[in-house]
Formats: structure tokens, C-alpha cells, sequence
């Protein structure tokens, strides 16, 4: 299902891009994150006595209206920045899944052909052994009968030696 999700050419138009399109969202997060830690440190350090914070109560609840909104902003772009990261590692090892997956299918085909090919092979070589073995048997039969027939007739030539000895 990857697999035909991938092969959209969309996608290997903007594979050529993605790298550069990763690295500017990094950097920009990374700015959007300093930038709200800077802001957290100045309001944050920001402390009002309390005879200011008596006389101008809007001042003070200004300042936390600011290191609220600055804390939002710094959770907000660290979440952002680390889920970023994540996502690109997911990315990452999904291609690899894949890849491994599409591999693996691969060499399992290209096993199964060799295995094949190996019984085949193995059983042409048996009946190519018991084809031997039968021209072999056919020539121990035919040199057996060959060497009874030379028996028999020395027995014969013999026999008649033995009469006209006799």
C-alpha cells in the first residue's frame, strides 16, 4: 500500500526538495524557539514591587499577559520542534522499512527460483545416473553373456580334447 502511495510522482519531485525543505523548517523552528526563550528570560526577570504593583495593578497584569503569552509561544515551538523531529526519524524509518520489505521480497523470489531450479536440477542428475547405471548394467550383461559363451565353448573344446585323449 506504501509502496503505491509512494510511486506518485509527485513524490519524487519533491523528494529532490524535501531535504532543503526539512532543513528550513529545523531553522526556522529553532529561531521561533530562541526567540521565545529570550522572551520568557526578559519577562520573567521583570519583578514589580509592590508599591508599583499597587498604584498600576494594569502593569502587572500586562507584564504576565506577556510572559504567558511568551511560555506559550516557547512550549508551543519546542513541542513543534521535537514532534518535527520525530516525524523526520518516522519518515526516515519507514523508507527504510520499505525498502528492506521490497529487498527482502526480492531475494525471497530469487531464493525460491534457486531453489527450484536446484530440485530440478538435482532430479535431471538422478535420472541421468539411473540412464548410467542401466547402460552399465546392460554392459555387465552383455560382457557376462559374452565371457559364458567363451566359457562354454573353451568347456566344449576341452571336452572334445579330453574325448580324443581318452
Amino acid at each position: 500500500r506504501w509502496q503505491k502511495i509512494f510511486t506518485i510522482p509527485l513524490w519524487s519531485k519533491l523528494a529532490v526538495f524535501w531535504n532543503k525543505i526539512f532543513l528550513t523548517i529545523i531553522v526556522l523552528l529553532i529561531v521561533l524557539f530562541l526567540d521565545a526563550v529570550r522572551e520568557v528570560r526578559k519577562y520573567s526577570s521583570i519583578h514589580v514591587n509592590e508599591k508599583t504593583a499597587n498604584v498600576n495593578t494594569n502593569a502587572f497584569d500586562h507584564i504576565q499577559m506577556k510572559l504567558f503569552r511568551s511560555q506559550r509561544n516557547l512550549y508551543l515551538s519546542g513541542f513543534s520542534l521535537f514532534l518535527w523531529l520525530v516525524l523526520r526519524r518516522t519518515v526516515t524509518l519507514l523508507t527504510q522499512l520499505a525498502k528492506r520489505m521490497t529487498s527482502h521480497a526480492a531475494l525471497e523470489a530469487q531464493v525460491n527460483d534457486a531453489t527450484e531450479a536446484a530440485r530440478k536440477y538435482m532430479a535431471e542428475n538422478e535420472r541421468l545416473q539411473e540412464a548410467l547405471s542401466g547402460k552399465e548394467s546392460s554392459k555387465k550383461k552383455e560382457s557376462e553373456g559374452a565371457t559364458d559363451e567363451k566359457l562354454k565353448k573353451e568347456v566344449e573344446r576341452l571336452k572334445a580334447e579330453l574325448q580324443k585323449t581318452s
